[in-house]
């Protein structure tokens, strides 16, 4: 979480975008900015999990067998002007991918209202526009945030079910052929570059970015504060 803030305010002061992928290293449990901390307690499966908090809103998601990414636009973006179209172009190519390997994947076209007025715990029981279904499962969805510099957007792909959301399947329970990590993302970056108009290039963290995640990391992210805290 700290790294992605970094890259937001590189966007916005370098005017450049970044796409990055990464995995975690313990099941974990991201409340989305607006959640109540207490609301964790809705979810007992996830209750064993260490807890942070996005800066982007949404819906927790469990953290475990599932690939996360995240990508910063600056505001003059032509993909940050509207709000959807960020959301629209990441997740139309993955709907091309899954086409691909033979899965019959779709955009969700509906409001995301619910009924009751009460939004579920989990992300991947929730449904908003743009979200990628296949039959009735979420398998893809995504959160933003905006500053007045730079866009960043926070997505998550259920690769597989885990035991701390067992009522959730991934594309492995989805697909004929459980999917090769490597290979899919190397194919996904490969459409994305397309969709997004973007070419991509390889970049380390520099030194300096390096130290201020993990301040930022310590000071923020790892501070009850944040983490408990429930934003307005």
């Amino acid at each position: 979480m700290a790294v992605d803030e970094v890259l937001m305010e590189w966007s916005a002061a370098a005017g450049g975008c970044c796409l990055r992928f990464y995995r975690w290293r313990e099941p974990t449990l991201s409340l989305g900015y607006f959640q109540a901390y207490e609301d964790r307690d809705r979810h007992a499966p996830s209750l064993g999990c260490p807890v942070v908090r996005r800066t982007s809103g949404g819906g927790a998601i469990v953290h475990d067998r599932e690939l996360t990414y995240s990508i910063v636009v600056p505001r003059g973006h032509r993909l940050a002007v509207r709000r959807l179209a960020l959301y629209r172009a990441v997740h139309t190519s993955l709907v091309e991918l899954l086409s691909e390997l033979g899965v019959s994947a779709f955009l969700y076209g509906g409001s995301g209202e619910t009924t009751s007025g009460r939004q579920p715990f989990l992300c991947f029981q929730r449904r908003a526009p743009g979200d990628v279904l296949v039959s009735h499962a979420k398998v893809a969805g995504s959160a933003q945030r905006r500053s007045p510099g730079a866009v960043l957007q926070h997505g998550s792909v259920l690769v597989a079910r885990s035991q701390a959301a067992p009522e959730l399947p991934g594309l492995n329970e989805l697909l004929k052929t459980p999917i090769r990590e490597p290979q899919f993302v190397e194919a996904w970056l490969d459409r994305l570059g397309r969709q997004l108009g973007l070419r991509c290039e390889s970049r380390p963290l520099s030194e300096a970015e390096r130290r201020q995640a993990d301040k930022l990391a310590q000071s923020k992210y790892a501070a009850e504060a944040w983490t408990r805290g429930r934003r307005r």
